[in-house]
């Protein structure tokens, strides 16, 4: 059994669900409006966004606990969320400061504080080796590029109107960013100088992007439309459109991309999508408001 990690923003907590029952098999209390979460690559630690109380919670996933909640003045509307390559540093963006925040995993305190200037920075996704984090600004229509070493900003890259889902294809070549405003996913190659190489018409506000782990396919929900967009990446080109819950919104992939599970924030459940069939099989019951999921590598307590 592995573990389904689903944050329930209007209950404040963090439910551990098995992936094949659909069983809930804990929920741990954190604080308000919990939106995104980051595991560690053995699985036993969470880190969780806790946007409406300004916070971030830090979780054991083998004692389903919450040992630590952070805090600083620039943590307004915490939001996207990533772990360095050796997991030492936690990056946080935090959608009200319009700041970048770097957390040190060994003592759990803020270490840097970096201002994007721009407007609504929102999200945190990281290329395949985790040296440069693509940022999305909601309301400057670009996505701000760091160095995660340097925390040097490199450029913004202008896309469509509100880009807030996106992520590097597992090759490291293109860029995906999903705009929820103007419903369009925007294909940028990193390898020439963000060259738009294709432009995708989605379902209605579309707010996450993830690969599967072959990276033969994007899934893109789309929260107005409650629609799962399905992205060809060889093509670049949508193929189909999933029916899901309403308001879906987070997205993860099992770890071997054979099982995909989106959250449907208005119905309480997650849809269970076979990447084969590209079919919705199940659905599983979460608690109220599920958005930011993850998939942990270890088993549930028996």
């Amino acid at each position: 059994m592995r573990a389904l990690i689903a944050l329930n923003k209007d209950e404040a907590t963090v439910s551990f669900i098995d992936s094949q029952s659909g069983e809930t098999a804990a929920k741990v209390e954190v604080d308000t409006n919990p939106h995104e979460v980051a595991v560690t690559e053995d699985g036993t630690t969470s880190y969780v966004t806790n946007s409406g109380g300004n916070t971030v919670s830090v979780i054991d996933n083998q004692q389903f606990a919450e040992v630590k909640r952070i805090s600083h003045p620039d943590f307004l509307f915490p939001h996207g969320i990533g772990l360095s390559a050796d997991e030492s540093e936690l990056f946080i963006a935090a959608t009200r400061s319009d700041r970048i925040l770097v957390i040190d995993t060994q003592d759990l305190q803020v270490t840097e504080v970096i201002a994007t200037h721009q407007r609504a920075t929102h999200m945190i996704y990281m290329d395949p080796d985790k040296n440069n984090i693509y940022v999305p600004n909601i309301g400057s229509d670009n996505i701000t590029v760091m160095d995660a070493k340097t925390r040097k900003i490199i450029t913004h890259i202008p896309v469509g109107s509100g880009p807030e889902g996106a992520a590097v294809h597992p090759d490291g070549r293109y860029l995906y960013v999903a705009c929820q405003h103007d419903d369009e996913l925007h294909v940028l190659d990193l390898a020439d100088d963000y060259a738009r190489k294709a432009k995708i018409r989605l379902g209605s506000c579309p707010i996450r992007l993830v690969f599967s782990p072959d990276g033969e396919y994007a899934f893109v929900p789309n929260r107005e439309s409650g629609d799962l967009s399905i992205i060809a990446a060889g093509a670049m080109a949508e193929i189909k459109r999933i029916r899901t819950g309403v308001w879906p919104g987070g997205t993860v992939f099992n770890n071997e991309g054979s099982r995909a599970y989106v959250a449907n924030n208005k119905t309480n459940d997650i849809s269970v999508i076979d990447v084969e069939s590209l079919q919705e099989v199940n659905r599983f019951a979460a608690g109220i408001h599920p958005d930011g999921m993850a998939f942990t590598r270890i088993p549930l307590k028996e």
